[in-house]
């Protein structure tokens, strides 16, 4: 597996793959419909029309939103190559929710809740008649796009996870501890005895929230001792959808990703090493995850057009 690609791309291949250069770019909220909640997402178009040319669909991380730093450079950058974008925003359990997640709010929202939300925004991108869908997702919103990636859509040509989340019980146990001086497993057993909608007796600590108000039993399980894995290496699939994924070589986050990469030798899986890049990717390293999503979409396109 490569650690670092290098691009060389030819200005007139791309306007044939990705649509003649757009000298402006409209961006715009969306709201749309998913049982009783409104989500919501900032559609970037820099071409003539949304299914012009392919579109990447950028999921950010957790209790985050598509205001944070590293999804709007990207919406901009993307821009640049005239790749239309929809940055969405994950409910949470929250109708039309914008900005980070106020921990004070309940908590009632599970990790796994976003596989069919990403699903239901490439439901609304095929209705607007766009056919070349690129998913990519940051931190946890990495693993939540390899989650959803695993049935994905015929219109879905792969995958970018950067930086996506990975899962260790041991490490979570210190983790937590270190954080909240408390013993995970304490608070498990307490969900556990709680009925099926029930919610934990008292305040808890919950993921970046000290003291939340309410957390839902079956939510902190679910982001605790999850039914499925939030180890984003053991949800990717040998044969399966095309996948990039990127590392920063300064991520304090997700350190074991590199190491875990290491052991997989899928030729659908392409893994780059970002000298330099932390977790979040900022500055100029932004410039490598939207060259990847690049090379990616070219490469697919000529091999549908071999």
């Amino acid at each position: 597996m490569n650690k670092r690609i290098q691009l060389t791309i030819i200005g007139p291949f791309l306007s044939l793959v990705f649509g003649l250069m757009s000298a402006s770019v409209s961006a715009e909220e969306i709201t749309i419909k998913a049982g009783e909640l409104r989500l919501n997402a900032v559609l970037n178009v820099a071409t003539d029309a949304i299914n012009e040319g392919p579109l990447v669909l950028l999921v950010h991380g957790t209790l985050a939103h598509n205001g944070m730093e590293i999804i709007t450079n990207l919406q901009a950058l993307l821009a640049d190559e005239s790749l239309n974008s929809l940055a969405i925003n994950l409910s949470l359990g929250i109708d039309d929710r914008h900005g980070a997640y106020d921990c004070a709010v309940p908590h009632e929202h599970r990790h796994e809740d976003a596989v069919a939300e990403i699903a239901t925004w490439v439901e609304w991108l095929k209705g607007q008649g766009v056919d070349q869908i690129l998913v990519a997702g940051h931190s946890r919103g990495g693993g939540q796009v390899a989650a959803y990636s695993q049935n994905a859509d015929a219109n879905v040509l792969g995958q970018v996870l950067i930086a996506p989340s990975t899962w260790d019980p041991e490490y979570v146990e210190k983790a937590y501890y270190s954080r909240y001086q408390k013993r995970l497993a304490d608070l498990i057993d307490v969900a556990k005895q709680q009925p099926s909608s029930g919610w934990m007796p008292e305040p808890t600590d919950f993921i970046y929230c000290n003291n939340a108000p309410k957390v839902r039993a079956a939510s902190f399980l679910s982001y605790y001792q999850p039914a499925q894995t939030l180890n984003t290496p053991d949800l990717l699939v040998e044969g399966g959808l095309h996948t990039v994924i990127l590392a920063g070589s300064e991520d304090q986050v997700v350190k074991d990703l590199p190491q875990q990469l290491e052991l997989l030798e899928f030729l659908n899986v392409e893994f780059i090493l970002v000298d330099g890049a932390d977790h979040y990717f900022r500055d100029l390293y932004a410039d490598d995850i939207v060259e990847a999503m690049v090379d990616a979409i070219v490469t697919l396109n000529e091999a549908d057009q071999s």
